[in-house]
């Protein structure tokens, strides 16, 4: 489902936003870790976000794209950092937005369309109705967790019915492996004992957080630990591929599209790995697999664009800025301090240089904002943000 990035229009503007938003963080990833930012504090990086790719009626715009698309994924992401900059009136656009026009104007009863633009019809409209599973589990998370936060049931009351759809929808009982999320409802079993897997859709604290907000459905347990043996076992030699295949009673193999190849799906394994909790029971575990990417960019200096997970033989291109931000709580959980402080450096650097596109901008969010302690994810999954102690619940 996922394209390549393009670059984006107004980056040098965003650079300077993200630069901010950096510079008003903590001297150091290792220091950043331990503390939050104020209530007080303005997320620069959201702000301009919001300014150049968010419309002003919540849609999340693939700037420089050719159909000027609107992907499920995009919404999911704004509506997670609308919630961590307790921005309510955004979070609210957002997802009145993608229910209305993803959704039919029901998230209750259908999943979202993962794909919307403009057609060559001259139309805007949905392009592809199939959904997106990683879409649709941070839809259903923020929700749960705006719901808690902002102390406001009806959130909570559509993230539980949409989480339930995504289990009855998009997810299956793989022999020999367990409840595995498919990356959507449509078109990931091409053979009766084969199914397409992304390894990237499964972000075990979103899993968790809905899992402990849900606690009378123990698929989501199940779920969690499934998708930790696909984490592991997708990446025998510690770099997580960007698709895989499973077979029954054979395991995982290369994907017949993709290949062996991780890249811009992939990078965002690195970054859910390095978000886990300490005290959670599998992060030092997955982040011990995942310890040869870590490897390479201590060796290397950067993080590849691609690299062949079979081989370990990176592609000739260094990866982009939002690369370097995305791998920088990995680096901070595997305890390698200076070199997360480079890739934040290199991150704001090659933004100010060239500007992040959209993709790059949700990297660069995820990996600083959570650098400078805007929020963290508990034990057990469930969000914790930094205006919670010093902040009143946002007014609708």
């Amino acid at each position: 489902m996922r394209r390549r990035p393009r670059a984006g229009v107004a980056g040098s503007m965003l650079a300077i936003a993200f630069s901010l938003g950096v510079q008003c963080g903590l001297a150091s990833a290792a220091e950043s870790a331990e503390a939050a930012a104020p209530c007080a504090a303005a997320w620069p990086g959201w702000e301009q976000f919001k300014q150049i790719f968010v419309s002003a009626d919540g849609r999340v715009i693939d700037v420089g794209s050719a159909d000027s698309r609107t992907v499920s994924e995009g919404q999911s992401y704004a509506l997670f950092f609308a919630l961590v900059a307790n921005d309510r009136s955004a979070f609210d656009k957002i997802l009145r937005w993608t229910e209305n026009n993803l959704a039919g104007g029901d998230l209750t009863s259908r999943l979202p369309a993962w794909l919307w633009g403009h057609a060559q019809d001259g139309r805007w409209k949905v392009l592809d109705p199939n959904a997106a599973s990683d879409a649709d589990l941070w839809i259903a998370y923020s929700l749960l967790e705006a719901g808690a936060l902002w102390h406001e049931r009806g959130y909570s009351a559509l993230g539980a019915r949409l989480a339930k759809r995504v289990l009855d929808e998009e997810s299956e009982d793989l022999p020999g492996l367990g409840l595995a999320l498919l990356p959507g409802p449509q078109g990931f079993h091409p053979a009766p004992d084969v199914w397409r897997l992304n390894p990237s859709y499964l972000p075990l604290p979103v899993l968790r957080g809905i899992g402990a907000r849900l606690t009378d459905d123990a698929r989501w347990g199940a779920l969690a630990t499934t998708s930790e043996r696909v984490l592991e076992a997708s990446a025998p030699n510690g770099f997580a591929p960007d698709w895989t295949r499973f077979r029954a009673e054979q395991g995982f193999t290369s994907d017949d599209l993709t290949h062996a190849s991780g890249s811009y799906d992939a990078i965002r394994v690195y970054l859910w790995a390095g978000m886990l909790d300490s005290r959670d029971g599998e992060a030092s575990r997955i982040l011990a697999r995942l310890a040869p990417f870590a490897g390479f960019i201590e060796e290397h200096g950067t993080p590849p664009e691609t690299i062949d997970t079979a081989t370990g033989e990176a592609g000739p291109n260094p990866g982009n800025a939002g690369f370097s931000a995305a791998v920088v709580p990995f680096l901070v959980a595997r305890k390698q301090p200076a070199l997360a402080d480079a890739q934040a450096t290199r991150a704001e650097s090659l933004a100010a240089k060239s500007g992040p596109a959209y993709y790059d901008s949700v990297l660069m969010l995820f990996g600083l904002g959570w650098r400078d302690g805007r929020y963290r994810f508990g034990p057990d999954g469930t969000l914790d943000v930094a205006w919670k102690t010093s902040c009143p619940p946002a007014s609708p």
